[in-house]
């Protein structure tokens, strides 16, 4: 008589093992691709995209406040700026992707040229803006810094863009305890609201 014994299953993985690789294939298609997982600045990365960013968040006001400061810091050398009088205030930004356009002095080291559509400078101790449309150009040069492409040079004052410099008139305004300040503030939001 033939007896029929029921199969055993023989796990040749741990269970910890298989609840982790289950656990893997759920989670992978969540990951961002290689090329977002690289640090900013990675020398896999083209250097063009460290002055791209560093010009956005300029824009953005990064660089008015000590605080926000630290969001520029992987993307240049230098770690402290001067305190700045004067803030000039954008309309566009072109940074040229093609390589053709920038100066390539070797394969760690290069010089991007980035054109601003210039309104005007604010100057902040009076909290007044001059208005004085025109196209300046800034180039900036990019090397590899520890295997990291970061901006040496040139430190520029901020370049922000119209709508966030009113915005931060205004936040200025709110939390002024002057009276003669707050007028000035409110007058320079006011000049500036004309570019917009």
């Amino acid at each position: 008589m033939c007896v029929i014994h029921p199969v055993r299953r023989v796990n040749l993985l741990p269970k910890r093992l298989i609840h982790f690789l289950i656990a893997l294939a759920v989670l992978v298609p969540a990951v961002p691709s290689n090329a977002q997982l690289t640090p900013s600045g990675s020398m896999r990365r083209s250097p063009v995209e460290v002055v791209k960013r560093y010009v956005l968040l300029d824009q953005k006001g990064a660089r008015l406040d000590a605080p926000s400061f630290e969001t520029v810091t992987p993307y240049i050398e230098w770690r402290e700026e001067p305190a700045w009088g004067r803030v000039v205030v954008v309309q566009k930004t072109t940074v040229p992707e093609d390589y053709r356009e920038w100066e390539i002095l070797n394969n760690l080291e290069v010089i991007i040229p980035v054109t601003f559509h210039v309104l005007g400078s604010v100057y902040l101790e009076t909290a007044t803006f001059v208005p004085e449309e025109t196209t300046e150009e800034v180039r900036f040069h990019v090397k590899v810094v520890e295997n990291f492409w970061r901006i040496v040079d040139p430190m520029i004052p901020p370049h922000v863009g119209l709508k966030r410099m009113v915005s931060f008139a205004r936040e200025a305004e709110a939390h002024e305890q002057d009276r003669a300040q707050r007028i000035a503030l409110a007058a320079l939001i006011d000049s500036l609201r004309k570019g917009e």
